[in-house]
């Protein structure tokens, strides 16, 4: 150990046994049952499939250097330890929060004097890289180019934002996906029956395991950590089960009545959602509170927001629909659990905005129409007329250029004749669509001759 070093000779691949010499009996559970294969490791099968970079690395023994982006305990640092383990490198660890330049650069010279020194290869971990300032990034280069090291740098964050672009390109990208709620109970089963886990000496009621399940939104570490909580409680209580009560109690949080999958989804879904629409952002953000604390998909409250604003807001607040875009690129950006700040934000907002569905009716409105058929040819002064003959035939020769206009906006057809008359966008007076619906009765009025 050696302030933001940790360095650790991995055992042959096929010796097995763990990759530290810590990874005892007293070990976090998360770390007894890590997996040592890629066939252990859950989850992630766009990367552990047949001829996939990351196995070809693996079995294949080549030396190329791994950028993980993915949400916290999808396996960033599993994949480094089975990479090291499985193609018998050294396996050493650089920690962004306290390294600097001096340490990665002697994590890198140490690296190149073990590999003249006796042809041993090492690979260089470096967790949340992002943290890393362009000065640390700049001091790997030289171990990716010469392959001094195989690098696996691991991070949270959007790398085309937060990793210098020399690093980025030498580095071979791999996107980790959130666990399903089916990859955290194989690994809380698994974890369960295990020998380096509880061994079959605690028996997990299904309440239980599903409390645990939804708490772990998606993180496998995080997880293990309650099981093993949960664990330490029956065994105070002097019991081998794990029922609810003894998980709510470990882990100090009552258990959500939420399936993803189920009626409360659809149900708190809803609710969310009509509450919003009705103005009341107290109720709201009861809602989405009772989502996120069950684990539900921050993306998919992201795109229910974007939708409301569009459907319910529409330009009674134009700036709705910014708000809800900007929210759903930071929970992409950043991540729970701070997204959740970005998520409230916007539900505020847009529970607080003045509501028309003006944007909803009028659409529905033209799409309607032209369901049943009322489509009607293009007028010919809006037709294409860049081609050749098309003056010949008519195309564009009455078209009256906008900008040449009064008010920039010239009397002049542009529905087709079936639908002259139609008026499907009907502004309502609140909010911002009030100005809107004045200006648009001009515009109308000017448009048709009227």
């Amino acid at each position: 150990m050696d302030d933001g070093l940790f360095d650790v000779r991995a055992p042959a691949a096929t010796g097995g046994g763990s990759l530290s010499s810590v990874t005892h009996a007293a070990a976090p559970l998360a770390v007894r049952m890590r997996p040592r294969t890629l066939e252990e490791l859950v989850g992630q099968e766009q990367l552990r499939s047949p001829g996939s970079p990351l196995r070809q690395l693996v079995e294949g023994d080549r030396s190329m250097s791994l950028l993980l982006w993915g949400p916290p305990g999808t396996g960033k640092t599993t994949i480094a330890a089975i990479l090291s383990q499985q193609t018998d490198r050294r396996f050493v660890e650089v920690s962004a929060v306290s390294a600097g330049v001096k340490e990665v650069r002697a994590a890198i010279d140490a690296a190149r004097a073990e590999l003249v020194a006796t042809g041993h290869e090492t690979v260089l971990f470096v967790d949340e890289v992002h943290r890393f300032s362009k000065a640390q990034q700049d001091a790997l280069l030289p171990g990716v180019e010469n392959r001094w090291v195989t690098l696996v740098a691991a991070t949270t964050e959007n790398p085309f934002f937060s990793v210098i672009s020399p690093l980025l390109s030498r580095s071979l990208l791999l996107r980790l996906e959130s666990l399903t709620d089916d990859d955290v109970r194989a690994v809380l089963d698994h974890a369960l029956a295990d020998e380096r886990g509880l061994a079959g000496e605690y028996v997990a009621e299904p309440e239980a395991l599903d409390h645990l399940v939804r708490l772990a939104g998606g993180d496998a570490r995080r997880s293990l950590t309650y099981l093993e909580a949960a664990a330490g409680a029956a065994a105070a209580r002097g019991s081998t089960t794990i029922d609810l009560a003894t998980a709510e109690t470990a882990v100090d949080q009552a258990a959500v009545r939420y399936d993803r999958q189920g009626d409360q989804h659809y149900d708190v879904t809803s609710a969310f959602i009509k509450s919003v629409r009705g103005s009341d952002a107290d109720a709201a953000l009861h809602y989405l509170a009772r989502m996120m604390e069950a684990g539900e998909d921050p993306r998919f409250i992201a795109r229910r927001l974007v939708i409301l604003a569009s459907e319910d807001i529409g330009l009674a607040d134009p700036t709705a629909l910014t708000t809800a875009v900007a929210a759903a690129q930071a929970v992409q950006l950043i991540g729970m659990p701070e997204a959740r700040l970005n998520l409230a934000q916007a539900t505020i907002a847009l529970a607080v905005a003045p509501k028309s569905n003006a944007v909803t009716t009028a659409i529905g409105a033209a799409q309607a129409d032209v369901r049943a058929g009322r489509i009607g040819s293009v007028p010919p002064h809006l037709r294409d007329a860049h081609y050749d003959g098309a003056k010949k035939v008519g195309h564009g020769t009455s078209y009256t250029y906008s900008h040449d206009a009064p008010y920039g906006i010239a009397e002049q057809q542009y529905l087709p004749d079936v639908v002259a008359d139609a008026e499907y966008y009907r502004p309502t007076e609140l909010g911002a669509e009030a100005a809107i619906k004045e200006r648009w009765a001009r515009v109308r009025r000017i448009i048709r001759g009227r």
